[in-house]
């Protein structure tokens, strides 16, 4: 993705107005196309999802009100294509670990810098899941097929979908999602299946029809 012209919407979602506001700033490091917006609950972040199509998701789990890993489970069952990174002062391995399998798409310890921060966004931008070093190795030791494709879980929707023989116009209908940010999922998925278009990425998918992905 070119960020320097392509549009790039982020929902940034933490109670510390000084947190969000400094997470906002650094965030408009990623490219000139970069719009943030800021939410400081669970509720003022679902009126504007419903509200608007946002393409990437900051969230801190210590909120008021409903527990973190519970809000990312209702995010990944009414917006499943959103990717969702979590920025939290709580990083030790069972809290990225149940993050991890409630949907987050990446986890960036809050004691990080700014420039590990961005590094992990733009990686999970490029499709990758992005974990602090100390979780990788234990990661890739269990890791689920579509882990192993290095697929992220609103990727593997848009594949899902393509394997369905959908179009990019029907798969953003389904997703709630711009035919852009398909195109970007695609382009995404095309890479981490060395494929180069749509059939022989349904190939891949037809021949796992009997392996969950």
């Amino acid at each position: 993705m070119d960020m320097a012209v392509a549009v790039l919407r982020i929902l940034v979602v933490d109670d510390h107005t000084l947190v969000r506001e400094l997470l906002m700033q650094t965030l408009r490091q990623l490219g000139s196309g970069v719009v943030c917006s800021g939410a400081q609950n669970a509720d003022e972040a679902l009126s504007l999802l419903e509200a608007g199509n946002y393409d990437l998701m900051l969230l801190d789990l210590m909120m008021p009100g409903i527990n973190g890993v519970a809000f990312l489970g209702i995010l990944h069952k009414r917006f499943p294509a959103l990717p969702v990174v979590v920025v939290s002062a709580l990083d030790d391995p069972d809290t990225i670990g149940r993050a991890m399998r409630h949907g987050a798409v990446g986890f960036v310890p809050k004691s990080s810098s700014g420039d590990e921060l961005l590094e992990a966004l733009r990686k999970v931008l490029a499709g990758v899941v992005s974990l602090p070093p100390q979780m990788r190795a234990a990661h890739r030791s269990g890791r689920s097929l579509a882990e192993r494709y290095g697929v992220t879980p609103a990727q593997m929707r848009v594949l899902a979908l393509l394997g369905q023989g959908k179009t990019n116009r029907e798969i953003a209908n389904r997703l709630n999602l711009s035919e852009g940010t398909v195109r970007i999922h695609l382009s995404a998925i095309f890479k981490a299946l060395k494929v180069t278009n749509r059939g022989q990425a349904m190939l891949v998918v037809n021949r796992r029809k009997q392996t969950k992905l």
